[in-house]
């Protein structure tokens, strides 16, 4: 049934944060047991991303909206370019469902593609800037993208000459006439930037111009056709294992868990949110940028990638008052800041997420970059993609040790092997209900299946709920190390390596061993002019710890594997440990 949009706009009226505080309510698991619920405060809202951004320019249009190095956009200016764009789409053929891949670091271009497609339902699919060839084909073809808007290059990813590859087709094609044989799908290319040979491509800038009379009047119609449970997103995940899977995520979805993020950091109109996290990923496209837009706010990135001497120096010149990161991007910065001092008075609050946060790092954080009101959050692409998170007078401690507390309209509960539901205080596998969680992995009915069961989507974490309702992420289920049949949780090592005053960073997961089938490898990094040795960090840790939890093998190195949203890739150390050891890498 298509709901009037009169009748939808009453109801988006609720998106501001003084309308519609969180209220707490009672967070603490039920009658003993490891289930939550969530506030029932502020109410859902039945909406679609375009209907999230017209009540914003409604409310805020002359405000500042987007802030990029050399562009610089008000909420109405944004709303024409997104209706212009959308208008351009409609022109080269893309209907509602038709899915178009996104290719590219932080660009104004990226948001405003963001928004259009969802303008005329498009699906959107972010394609992860770190791919390469295979990646990039496989993530295509998987979810039969009609369109790909790509950057020309970004660091060391030639993106243009990757699509000419896949398609050598594009040198002799007519423009949205694409027919490839790696990229049966693929009929428009669009590129960001002029090249010097454009023969078979879009110039994004063109598209933009191509919507006449025609198209702008189809937009109204289409409107009515949009449903806040459509899927309009589709995010890879990080695919450790196999081939990645394409979350599909709904207006509902990330609308919705965009607001609650932004009410629990008190985000208003008059905050400046500078995103240095990148936007093909949740924590930059949902937490960021729906959720500046679900407040008014203004959206500062610093550049197409993180630098932490850009960020910090865009932090001081916008005067920007909430940061979003992950804890190697604060460590940069505090390490920067030590040595070039920036006025960061204006900075208030954000969010810290992706891995767990050391105290010390935290108390720097809130004292050095005058950010009292950081709040960490939790939670998988998958769940669209927050399921707790801090309020901003939780304690340090509350903050570094957990990961909060439940988020507004979700339940969670914790489950032994069996699938019962476990003790409060007793560790077990964390899984979520609710409206955020997606509609499934995209044409992937079997792996959908394993991961969701009656609605509860199984995380794969590990994890503890105390009496209060602070939920503690205690590792993965399949990075359990078992050692001569004793069970190692490789976060427990790390969070005692981090007190190290040597250790900047620190990894621990298990690599092969014959005689007790798996033995406990480290991977740090130290601070600036340390000189720690794998004997005396081993020695650190005797007598301290149990002794089946001390590492057997500690590596010291420059850095560590990262995603490029900044999480650590376990399975890339492992395999090379394997394989420096001799032995045969764990499945």
């Amino acid at each position: 049934m298509t709901i009037p949009n009169d009748g939808i706009a009453g109801r988006v009226q609720n998106f501001g944060l003084d309308q519609n505080k969180e209220t707490k309510g009672d967070l603490a698991p039920r009658n003993g047991q490891s289930y939550v619920q969530g506030p029932k405060h502020p109410e859902l809202t039945f909406a679609t991303i375009p209907q999230l951004l017209r009540e914003a320019v409604s409310r805020y249009g002359p405000h500042e909206a987007l802030v990029f190095p050399d562009q610089r956009l008000s909420y109405s200016d944004f709303d024409r370019a997104v209706d212009a764009l959308a208008s351009g789409f409609l022109a080269l053929g893309l209907e509602k469902g038709d899915r178009l891949g996104i290719w590219s670091p932080n660009r104004l271009e990226w948001v405003l593609t963001q928004f259009a497609t969802a303008r005329i339902g498009v699906v959107l699919v972010n394609i992860n800037p770190a791919y390469r060839l295979s990646e990039l084909e496989y993530a295509l073809n998987k979810v039969g993208c009609k369109a790909l808007v790509l950057a020309r290059s970004f660091k060391s990813s030639h993106y243009l000459e990757m699509i000419r590859t896949l398609a050598p087709e594009l040198a002799s094609a007519e423009r949205g006439r694409l027919h490839a044989a790696k990229l049966p799908h693929l009929r428009h290319v669009i590129v960001m930037d002029k090249a010097e040979d454009d023969a078979g491509f879009w110039r994004f800038d063109e598209v933009a111009t191509l919507g006449g009379p025609a198209q702008q009047l189809r937009l109204p119609q289409i409107d009515q056709t949009l449903q806040p449970d459509d899927a309009i997103n589709i995010q890879f995940t990080s695919g450790t294992t196999g081939q990645p899977k394409g979350a599909t995520l709904t207006h509902y979805n990330i609308v919705n868990n965009a607001r609650f993020v932004t009410d629990r950091i008190r985000l208003s109109e008059n905050d400046r949110l500078c995103i240095p996290v990148p936007l093909y990923h949740c924590f930059g496209m949902v937490m960021g940028v729906l959720g500046a837009v679900s407040k008014g706010a203004t959206m500062v990135f610093p550049g197409e990638g993180f630098e932490a001497a850009q960020t910090l120096d865009v932090l001081a010149r916008e005067r920007c008052t909430a940061l979003y990161g992950v804890p190697t991007m604060f460590v940069a910065m505090l390490q920067n800041l030590a040595e070039v001092p920036r006025d960061l008075s204006s900075l208030r609050t954000g969010v810290m997420a992706g891995a767990p946060c050391p105290v010390d790092v935290m108390k720097q954080v809130n004292d050095k970059m005058n950010m009292g009101e950081v709040t960490i959050c939790y939670g998988m692409t998958e769940t669209a993609p927050v399921s707790f998170q801090s309020f901003v007078d939780d304690t340090t401690e509350q903050r570094c040790k957990t990961v909060g507390r439940v988020h507004p309209h979700l339940e969670v509960k914790i489950i032994d092997e069996d699938g019962q539901i476990v003790p409060a205080g007793v560790q077990g596998e964390l899984c979520t209900r609710g409206y955020s969680v997606m509609k499934g992995y995209w044409e992937d009915d079997a792996r959908t299946a394993e991961s969701i069961r009656d609605g509860w989507m199984h995380t794969g974490d590990l994890a503890v709920l105390d009496a209060e309702g602070f939920c503690s992420i205690t590792g993965r289920v399949k990075d359990m190390i078992i050692r001569g049949g004793e069970n190692i949780y490789p976060l427990e090592v790390e969070e005692y390596l981090f007190g190290h005053p040597d250790i900047s960073e620190a990894q621990v997961f298990g690599v092969p061993d014959a005689r007790l089938g798996e033995e406990v490898c480290a991977w740090v990094v130290l601070g600036p002019g340390a000189s720690a040795s794998p004997d005396a960090i081993r020695q650190y840790c005797e007598g301290q710890i149990a002794h089946f939890k001390v590492p057997r093998h500690i590596r010291i190195v420059d850095t560590l594997p990262m995603t490029i949203t900044g999480k650590p890739q376990k399975f890339v150390m492992r395999d090379r440990m394997a394989e420096e050891l001799g032995r045969t890498p764990l499945a």
